[in-house]
Protein backbone atom coordinates (compact mmCIF):
# COMPACT_ATOMS: atom_id res chain seq x y z
CA UNK A 1 0.00 0.00 0.00
CA UNK A 2 0.89 3.52 -0.95
CA UNK A 3 2.60 4.90 1.73
CA UNK A 4 0.17 7.91 2.97
CA UNK A 5 0.87 11.27 5.51
CA UNK A 6 -1.93 11.70 7.73
CA UNK A 7 -2.42 15.13 9.54
CA UNK A 8 -4.46 14.80 12.52
CA UNK A 9 -6.66 17.73 14.00
CA UNK A 10 -8.09 17.62 17.21
CA UNK A 11 -11.30 19.01 19.44
CA UNK A 12 -12.10 22.19 21.49
CA UNK A 13 -10.29 22.41 25.11
CA UNK A 14 -8.32 19.21 23.69
CA UNK A 15 -4.82 18.78 22.22
CA UNK A 16 -2.75 16.54 19.90
CA UNK A 17 -1.93 14.20 22.93
CA UNK A 18 -5.98 12.57 22.17
CA UNK A 19 -4.36 11.05 19.34
CA UNK A 20 -1.25 8.76 20.94
CA UNK A 21 -3.39 5.88 20.45
CA UNK A 22 -3.90 6.37 16.67
CA UNK A 23 -0.42 7.57 15.73
CA UNK A 24 1.76 4.56 16.60
CA UNK A 25 -1.17 1.96 14.97
CA UNK A 26 -0.44 4.25 11.21
CA UNK A 27 2.92 4.04 11.71
CA UNK A 28 3.22 0.71 12.19
CA UNK A 29 1.22 0.45 9.05
CA UNK A 30 4.04 2.51 7.08
CA UNK A 31 2.48 5.75 7.26
CA UNK A 32 3.69 9.55 8.22
CA UNK A 33 1.68 11.20 10.83
CA UNK A 34 1.72 14.07 12.02
CA UNK A 35 -0.25 15.79 15.30
CA UNK A 36 -0.71 19.04 15.76
CA UNK A 37 -2.00 21.57 18.95
CA UNK A 38 -3.64 24.32 17.65
CA UNK A 39 -2.69 27.76 19.40
CA UNK A 40 -3.56 27.48 22.78
CA UNK A 41 -4.02 24.09 22.96
CA UNK A 42 -2.11 20.45 24.22
CA UNK A 43 1.47 22.45 24.98
CA UNK A 44 1.10 25.61 22.81
CA UNK A 45 2.39 28.61 24.80
CA UNK A 46 -0.36 31.19 23.62
CA UNK A 47 -3.44 31.51 25.87
CA UNK A 48 -7.25 31.25 24.59
CA UNK A 49 -6.88 35.05 26.12
CA UNK A 50 -3.89 35.65 23.18
CA UNK A 51 -6.79 34.71 20.41
CA UNK A 52 -9.11 36.96 18.68
CA UNK A 53 -10.46 34.34 15.75
CA UNK A 54 -10.27 30.79 15.02
CA UNK A 55 -7.48 31.20 12.09
CA UNK A 56 -5.29 32.55 14.33
CA UNK A 57 -6.37 29.46 16.45
CA UNK A 58 -5.59 27.47 13.33
CA UNK A 59 -2.40 28.83 12.63
CA UNK A 60 -0.04 26.14 13.82
CA UNK A 61 -2.02 24.06 10.60
CA UNK A 62 -2.13 26.68 8.24
CA UNK A 63 1.48 26.94 8.58
CA UNK A 64 2.19 23.45 8.32
CA UNK A 65 0.26 23.08 4.94
CA UNK A 66 2.42 26.34 4.12
CA UNK A 67 5.32 24.43 4.48
CA UNK A 68 4.64 20.90 2.76
CA UNK A 69 6.40 20.61 -0.60
CA UNK A 70 4.60 21.75 -3.53
CA UNK A 71 3.44 18.00 -5.01
CA UNK A 72 2.96 16.12 -1.14
CA UNK A 73 -0.88 15.75 -0.71
CA UNK A 74 -1.98 15.15 3.35
CA UNK A 75 -5.32 12.70 4.38
CA UNK A 76 -6.48 15.76 6.88
CA UNK A 77 -8.74 14.65 9.52
CA UNK A 78 -10.60 16.41 11.76
CA UNK A 79 -12.13 15.68 15.08
CA UNK A 80 -15.23 17.76 16.47
CA UNK A 81 -13.95 20.96 16.53
CA UNK A 82 -11.19 20.26 14.51
CA UNK A 83 -13.66 19.66 11.57
CA UNK A 84 -14.02 23.71 11.25
CA UNK A 85 -9.82 23.80 11.08
CA UNK A 86 -9.91 21.10 8.09
CA UNK A 87 -12.49 23.63 6.39
CA UNK A 88 -10.21 26.51 6.76
CA UNK A 89 -7.14 24.70 5.42
CA UNK A 90 -8.98 23.35 2.69
CA UNK A 91 -10.72 26.41 1.57
CA UNK A 92 -6.94 28.29 1.54
CA UNK A 93 -4.57 25.32 0.47
CA UNK A 94 -7.06 23.06 -1.62
CA UNK A 95 -4.41 22.01 -3.98
CA UNK A 96 -2.51 19.92 -0.44
CA UNK A 97 -5.48 17.91 0.81
CA UNK A 98 -6.30 14.84 -0.67
CA UNK A 99 -9.53 14.05 1.77
CA UNK A 100 -10.92 16.03 4.30
CA UNK A 101 -12.09 13.77 6.85
CA UNK A 102 -14.46 14.37 9.21
CA UNK A 103 -14.43 12.04 12.79
CA UNK A 104 -17.87 13.32 14.93
CA UNK A 105 -16.91 16.69 13.61
CA UNK A 106 -18.74 19.79 12.39
CA UNK A 107 -18.87 19.58 8.85
CA UNK A 108 -19.66 23.28 7.60
CA UNK A 109 -21.31 23.40 3.77
CA UNK A 110 -20.36 26.18 1.14
CA UNK A 111 -24.15 27.99 1.23
CA UNK A 112 -24.69 29.13 5.11
CA UNK A 113 -22.21 31.06 6.93
CA UNK A 114 -19.41 29.43 8.80
CA UNK A 115 -21.28 29.38 11.97
CA UNK A 116 -24.20 27.60 10.52
CA UNK A 117 -23.84 23.73 11.71
CA UNK A 118 -22.57 24.92 15.50
CA UNK A 119 -25.53 27.53 15.83
CA UNK A 120 -27.57 24.78 15.00
CA UNK A 121 -26.06 22.50 17.25
CA UNK A 122 -26.26 25.01 20.00
CA UNK A 123 -29.96 25.68 19.32
CA UNK A 124 -30.66 21.64 19.30
CA UNK A 125 -28.36 20.98 22.89
CA UNK A 126 -30.42 22.05 26.25
CA UNK A 127 -28.56 24.01 28.49
CA UNK A 128 -28.57 21.08 31.12
CA UNK A 129 -26.54 18.52 28.66
CA UNK A 130 -23.16 21.09 29.16
CA UNK A 131 -23.22 19.48 33.04
CA UNK A 132 -20.10 21.62 34.88
CA UNK A 133 -18.90 22.83 31.47
CA UNK A 134 -17.66 26.16 32.37
CA UNK A 135 -18.37 29.08 30.01
CA UNK A 136 -16.67 32.54 29.98
CA UNK A 137 -16.34 35.85 28.14
CA UNK A 138 -13.17 36.25 26.75
CA UNK A 139 -12.45 39.37 24.69
CA UNK A 140 -14.06 39.38 21.85
CA UNK A 141 -14.88 35.49 22.17
CA UNK A 142 -17.10 33.29 24.48
CA UNK A 143 -14.91 30.38 25.86
CA UNK A 144 -14.97 26.89 27.89
CA UNK A 145 -13.61 24.52 29.52
CA UNK A 146 -15.08 20.98 29.74
CA UNK A 147 -15.52 19.59 33.47
CA UNK A 148 -14.83 16.51 35.22
CA UNK A 149 -18.62 15.50 35.03
CA UNK A 150 -18.45 16.62 30.97
CA UNK A 151 -15.80 14.67 30.12
CA UNK A 152 -16.75 11.24 32.14
CA UNK A 153 -20.09 11.53 31.10
CA UNK A 154 -20.68 13.12 27.43
CA UNK A 155 -17.21 12.54 26.23
CA UNK A 156 -15.69 9.80 27.59
CA UNK A 157 -18.24 7.63 28.82
CA UNK A 158 -16.97 4.71 26.47
CA UNK A 159 -13.23 5.18 27.24
CA UNK A 160 -10.63 3.39 30.23
CA UNK A 161 -10.72 5.69 33.20
CA UNK A 162 -6.49 6.53 33.06
CA UNK A 163 -7.89 8.31 29.53
CA UNK A 164 -10.81 10.44 31.48
CA UNK A 165 -8.26 10.84 34.41
CA UNK A 166 -5.64 12.38 31.37
CA UNK A 167 -8.29 14.47 30.02
CA UNK A 168 -8.95 16.38 33.50
CA UNK A 169 -5.05 16.96 33.76
CA UNK A 170 -4.78 18.23 30.40
CA UNK A 171 -7.90 20.10 28.83
CA UNK A 172 -7.34 23.71 28.50
CA UNK A 173 -9.52 26.31 28.01
CA UNK A 174 -10.83 26.87 24.61
CA UNK A 175 -13.45 28.25 21.93
CA UNK A 176 -16.25 27.17 19.51
CA UNK A 177 -15.19 30.58 17.89
CA UNK A 178 -19.09 31.31 17.56
CA UNK A 179 -18.64 35.05 17.05
CA UNK A 180 -16.14 35.12 15.05
CA UNK A 181 -17.40 32.36 12.46
CA UNK A 182 -20.53 34.14 12.32
CA UNK A 183 -18.53 36.91 10.30
CA UNK A 184 -16.90 35.18 8.42
CA UNK A 185 -17.48 34.74 4.81
CA UNK A 186 -18.56 31.41 3.22
CA UNK A 187 -16.15 28.53 2.02
CA UNK A 188 -15.84 28.30 -0.98
CA UNK A 189 -17.26 25.87 -4.19
CA UNK A 190 -13.36 25.92 -5.34
CA UNK A 191 -11.50 25.63 -2.41
CA UNK A 192 -13.05 24.02 0.39
CA UNK A 193 -15.63 22.50 -1.93
CA UNK A 194 -13.63 20.96 -4.35
CA UNK A 195 -11.70 18.28 -1.93
CA UNK A 196 -13.44 14.57 -1.11
CA UNK A 197 -15.14 15.29 2.34
CA UNK A 198 -15.96 11.83 4.16
CA UNK A 199 -17.41 11.63 7.33
CA UNK A 200 -16.71 9.02 10.26
CA UNK A 201 -20.40 8.77 12.09
CA UNK A 202 -19.28 7.26 15.95
CA UNK A 203 -22.85 5.92 16.72
CA UNK A 204 -22.81 6.10 21.05
CA UNK A 205 -21.41 10.04 20.55
CA UNK A 206 -23.25 12.05 23.43
CA UNK A 207 -21.66 15.28 22.32
CA UNK A 208 -22.53 15.52 19.14
CA UNK A 209 -25.39 12.93 18.91
CA UNK A 210 -25.79 10.98 15.89
CA UNK A 211 -28.87 12.29 14.76
CA UNK A 212 -26.97 15.86 14.45
CA UNK A 213 -24.35 14.13 12.46
CA UNK A 214 -26.03 12.87 9.89
CA UNK A 215 -27.59 15.97 9.56
CA UNK A 216 -24.39 17.51 8.47
CA UNK A 217 -23.88 14.93 6.21
CA UNK A 218 -26.99 15.23 4.60
CA UNK A 219 -27.09 19.34 4.88
CA UNK A 220 -23.48 19.57 3.77
CA UNK A 221 -22.75 16.38 1.55
CA UNK A 222 -20.42 13.85 1.79
CA UNK A 223 -18.44 11.53 -0.69
CA UNK A 224 -18.69 8.46 1.52
CA UNK A 225 -20.04 8.14 5.19
CA UNK A 226 -18.32 5.53 7.57
CA UNK A 227 -19.55 4.38 10.80
CA UNK A 228 -17.72 3.21 14.03
CA UNK A 229 -20.42 1.36 15.86
CA UNK A 230 -19.02 1.31 20.08
CA UNK A 231 -17.59 4.46 19.74
CA UNK A 232 -18.04 7.72 21.68
CA UNK A 233 -17.05 11.17 20.78
CA UNK A 234 -13.74 10.43 21.46
CA UNK A 235 -13.17 7.26 19.06
CA UNK A 236 -9.29 7.94 18.53
CA UNK A 237 -9.53 6.74 22.98
CA UNK A 238 -11.93 4.37 22.86
CA UNK A 239 -11.90 2.69 19.10
CA UNK A 240 -8.48 3.35 17.96
CA UNK A 241 -7.72 0.19 16.35
CA UNK A 242 -11.14 0.60 14.29
CA UNK A 243 -10.74 4.08 13.47
CA UNK A 244 -7.22 3.76 12.02
CA UNK A 245 -8.78 0.43 10.05
CA UNK A 246 -11.25 3.38 8.47
CA UNK A 247 -8.71 5.98 8.05
CA UNK A 248 -6.35 3.48 6.05
CA UNK A 249 -9.68 2.27 3.71
CA UNK A 250 -9.96 6.13 3.21
CA UNK A 251 -6.62 6.88 2.34
CA UNK A 252 -6.78 4.20 0.06
CA UNK A 253 -9.95 5.11 -1.81
CA UNK A 254 -8.95 8.87 -2.08
CA UNK A 255 -5.32 9.60 -1.79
Amino acid sequence: MERQHYVLVHGACHGAWTWHKVKPRLESAGHTVTMLDLAASGINRKAIQDLHSIVEYSEPLLEFLDLLPPNEKVVLVGHSLGGMNLAIAMDKFPEKVAVGVFLTAFMPDTEHKPSYVIDEYIKRTPADNWLDTQFSSCGTLSSMLFGPNFLSNKLYQLCSVEDVELAKILVRTGSLFVEDLSKAINFTKEGYGSIPHVYIVCNEDRAIPKEHQLWMIQNGGAQEVLEITGADHMAMLSKPQELCNSLIQIAHKYA
